[in-house]
């Protein structure tokens, strides 16, 4: 695959640039400028390594020492892999499985320890995102500042969620000092995108600060017709209020255009064809997505702190698509026009106490969340044409109205070299499901959640851990406990309880954190859909995830930073469709295995230049749950180089080029038995310059 790079665009990035720094190069060489993007606001971090967060107790602690196997995603390490979705911002994450679905960027289809996670796992600084069937929220990340994964259920804190755990994404929020940042990157498939990030004080006091990022990105892919188009600002603003009290507002816009279809022609059961689904005339995916949203902290006391987030975002999503289906002598064709809309509002109000009793320190939290989601779906399928599906006025197909309320406890205690975590939680969720007709059924459940974790500090550099912990998320509808039948009942809700024990070391007089974990994942009342009589049918399934996991990431010091990671799972189908008793779930790899560094020779004559390189495998899997057929192993390999233009008088001037999937693997993987096919190799080469 060819990349093609436009040279009036580089001349006119570079000539925007240069000006500025010239005049510096020409006055007094100060060295090397380092800018850096995070403002480590809720999410401490340096380098490849988090130091701490509010991901896994809603309040900063050390992450060393949560009882509780977390994985982060710096942002550093996002500016060095340059990932295009947040799929490919975890690829290289344990536990996380991205390639289910091998390529398909409509969605962010992540799975946790062998479980779905988009609709119940992915948050956002704190905040469920609610996805409706279709209408996701997309995550670019360049708004983000850093992706944080909490393992194994989250209940206990954040309410309804899934047993493998939670994504959560920490947004880009204003700095004290200024950063401004201008980037132009192009690459393979005519990828064109301008990006930038201005940030810092807009008084003397200091006292109000502003984030303004955004991007404009036109591009292709390999599938005909399928673009990876996108406008979108995000701006944010904080106000200290007084040394007490400050406020944040959070917001974003974007209009988005990817493909309509993603998938291929499978001529037989078990196998992708080379043959592309989508109508180059008719695969245009459009969705337009806003948010708005603050957090407010305020400190009461100097041991009590008050602090509520609030969002609402909406997410409008217009989806052509196609496919082939043998009729017989010869392919033919459908054409399918699907809309939806959801909107979404969620508010956390929480206190946090510090007190002492005898030689036991507390971190108390305690609050309450509200969530409200609605949405509304129209769909409808032609076998004319693109044009007489496209002229149909699309019916109504069904939509649902969720609302849930949670009240919660967590107690932090510390005494000697012993931290424990005790967390308790109880949720009321009523919805209202619509059909096609727009008759409601409503359906109710309540739950309590908890979670005990404790963690012991064998020496300064290695503690060990155990945690036990729920998850609670009500399903709608009925399911058929025969699918042959006609009898049904009300879904039951998702449970599940995991045990995990393990291991936090960091190496000795060095940045870094390595964690090792085993886990247990039982999962009851799973919904699926099953098909095997030619109708959609739902029903539900327990499963059982066994495994382990190990993770490192680490900053050397001398201008490498590195980071790897294994994954074993087993995951056991315990009671399933007919004939899947015992089977492991397709598309669940049993081991998966990364390896990523990056370089920079801090002397020599390679000074200023970076080199990166990364390994990712994906071990062999079964490709439908009836166990019939496996899916192969692959070896993915990826790539960076940057120069810093500061070396010779530019300073904040870079350039970075970057490769994935460098050897073109573009072979299928299967789900559920049905097949689709990798991208294949891609490269971008971006010009970014900060001051």
């Amino acid at each position: 695959m060819t990349m093609h790079v436009s040279r009036s665009a580089l001349l006119v990035a570079l000539g925007a640039a240069l000006p500025a720094a010239a005049q510096d190069a020409g006055t007094l060489d100060l060295g090397t400028l380092v800018l850096e993007a995070e403002s480590d606001a809720t999410l401490d971090q340096n380098g490849y390594v988090a130091l701490s967060g509010r991901q896994a107790t809603k309040l900063d602690t050390p992450i060393r020492d949560i009882p509780q196997a977390i994985s982060t995603v710096t942002q550093d390490q996002v500016e060095d892999q340059v990932p295009r979705t947040l799929l490919e911002t975890l690829a290289y994450t344990a536990g996380s499985s991205v390639g289910n679905f091998a390529f398909d960027t409509r969605y962010d289809a992540i799975y946790l320890r062998g479980f779905p996670a988009y609709y119940t796992g992915l948050f956002r600084d704190g905040l469920r995102q609610v996805n409706g069937p279709s209408a996701w929220y997309r995550n670019e990340p360049y708004t983000f500042e850093g992706a944080s994964v909490l393992k194994g259920p989250a209940s206990s804190l954040y309410g309804v969620s899934g047993p493998g755990g939670i994504v959560n994404i920490v947004s880009k929020r204003p700095k004290d000092e200024p950063f401004r940042e201008l980037k132009f990157t192009t690459g393979t498939d005519d990828r064109a995108e301008l990006a930038f990030d201005f940030t810092g004080p807009l008084d003397e006091a200091g006292r109000l600060t502003y984030r303004l990022t955004g991007l404009v990105r036109d591009a292709d892919t390999p599938l005909d017709g399928y673009s990876d188009d996108k406008t979108l600002i995000a701006p944010a603003l904080t106000y200290e209020l007084t040394d007490r009290t400050s406020i944040t507002f959070l917001g974003e816009y974007s209009e988005s255009t990817v493909g309509g279809t993603a998938s291929y022609y499978n001529p037989s059961y078990g196998e992708a064809s080379e043959i592309y689904n989508g109508d180059p005339d008719y695969n245009d995916f459009d969705q337009t997505q806003y948010r708005i949203g603050y957090e407010i902290e305020h400190e009461l006391t100097d041991a009590v702190t008050l602090r509520q987030n609030l969002r609402y975002s909406e997410v409008d999503a217009d989806l052509e698509y196609s496919g082939y289906y043998d009729s017989g002598a010869s392919l033919a064709r459908y054409w399918g026009h699907y809309l939806e809309d959801i909107e979404v509002f969620t508010v956390d109000t929480l206190a946090e106490a510090e007190f002492t009793t005898g030689a036991i320190d507390h971190t108390l939290v305690g609050g309450v969340d509200y969530s409200w989601s609605d949405y509304d779906a129209y769909s409808t399928t032609g076998y004319v044409s693109a044009e007489a599906t496209d002229a149909v006025d699309v019916p109504y197909s069904g939509g649902q109205e969720t609302e849930q309320v949670g009240i919660y406890l967590h107690d932090q205690m510390t005494t000697g070299p012993w931290t424990v975590f005790l967390s308790g939680r109880y949720d009321w969720v009523d919805m209202t499901s619509r059909d096609a007709a727009r008759d409601g059924t409503d359906t109710s459940d309540e739950a309590f959640s908890g979670r005990i974790g404790a963690s012991y500090q064998v020496s300064t550099d290695l503690s060990v851990f155990g945690n036990v912990s729920t998850s609670f998320s009500p399903n709608v509808g009925v399911v058929y406990d025969d699918v042959t039948s006609d009898d049904s009942r009300p879904a039951e809700p998702t449970r599940a309880l995991q045990k995990e024990i393990g291991i936090k070391y960091q190496l000795p007089g060095s940045e870094s954190l390595i964690t090792a974990s085993l886990f247990d994942i039982a999962q009851e009342d799973g919904v699926v859909f099953d098909t095997s009589t030619g109708v959609n049918k739902q029903r539900q399934l327990d499963l059982r995830s066994r495994g382990f996991e190990l993770e490192g990431n680490v900053n050397f010091g001398n201008g490498l930073s590195a980071m790897g990671s294994y994954t074993y799972v087993d995951m056991e189908i315990e009671k399933g469709a007919a004939d899947t008793d015992g089977n492991t779930l397709s598309a669940t790899p049993y081991h998966t295995a990364s390896v990523w560094g990056f370089y920079e020779p801090q002397a020599g004559a390679l000074e200023g230049f970076g080199f990166g390189a990364g390994l990712r495998y994906i071990g062999e899997s079964w490709g439908d749950d009836t166990n019939t057929f496996k899916n192969d192993a692959y070896l993915f390999t990826d790539l960076a180089m940057s120069y810093d233009f500061g070396e010779v008088g530019y300073d904040g001037l870079e350039l970075q080029v970057n490769a994935k999937n460098v050897f073109d693997e573009t072979g299928q993987t299967c789900s559920a038995g049905n097949c689709y096919r990798y991208e294949g190799r891609t490269a971008t080469a971006s010009i970014r310059y900060r001051f």
